[in-house]
């Protein structure tokens, strides 16, 4: 049994097709890359695996389970996604750290918190620092950072290292490969032809709506 499924799904939005039939099995530890032209329903698809936007069409399974007899909150906690512009919340970059905890109403572990801010290259002084004087490479590793405090099942990237220099995207590939290889499923949305096929074993194309080739590469 697949981890992750879509059977026939398609998606419309104000009349327009932006998945049409979409049919994907995503295996357990998969890393798979996702690319294709711009407007071609990438994001699309990673929306629709965390239960953002509901088919228009087709169904949508997590571990066999039909995502329809499931709750968007329970789903969320297993599968998180990061998009291409983080958001942030609050003032500080510790206000980020303590929501994951509070909405499951735990302590915040300082030492994962600290762990993981070294893991991308920043020190613990980050945690007090403002969110609007942040740059948006910063931005995006704090983000980061909220989505795995809580290490979700799958982790779905969305353009991620759009906004960083290569130092920094380095940095940030390097605890992706990470995560898949503890057994992380990764599905990351890129544009860069390079970064695709740098760590992941399959990469999957998309054109206007449809799939165009799965390839496995390693």
């Amino acid at each position: 049994m697949s981890l992750l499924a879509m059977n026939g799904v398609t998606y419309e939005d104000k009349g327009n097709t932006i998945i049409n039939n979409f049919n994907l099995e995503v295996e357990k530890e998969d890393y798979i890359s996702i690319v294709g032209p711009s407007g071609s329903g990438k994001s699309t698809i990673l929306k629709l695996f965390a239960s953002l936007i509901s088919p228009s069409k087709g169904d949508i399974y997590f571990k066999g389970e039909d995502y329809i007899n499931s709750s968007p909150y329970d789903l969320r906690k297993n599968i998180t996604y990061c998009f291409q512009t983080p958001v942030l919340f609050g003032n500080t970059v510790i206000d980020n750290f303590k929501f994951p905890y509070d909405v499951r109403k735990k302590d915040m572990d300082t030492y994962r918190i600290n762990y993981l801010l070294n893991l991308f290259g920043f020190s613990e002084s980050m945690l007090h620092k403002s969110i609007h004087k942040l740059s948006g490479g910063e931005k995006q590793r704090i983000a980061l950072i909220r989505s795995i405090i809580f290490e979700p099942e799958v982790l779905l990237l969305d353009e991620v290292t759009s906004a960083l220099d290569a130092e920094n995207t380095k940095i940030v590939e390097s605890v992706i490969q990470k995560l898949n290889l503890e057994g992380m499923t990764i599905l990351w949305v890129t544009h860069n032809l390079e970064q695709s096929r740098k760590y992941a074993n399959k990469l999957l194309t998309v054109e206007k709506g449809t799939l165009k080739d799965l390839e496995v590469i390693k």
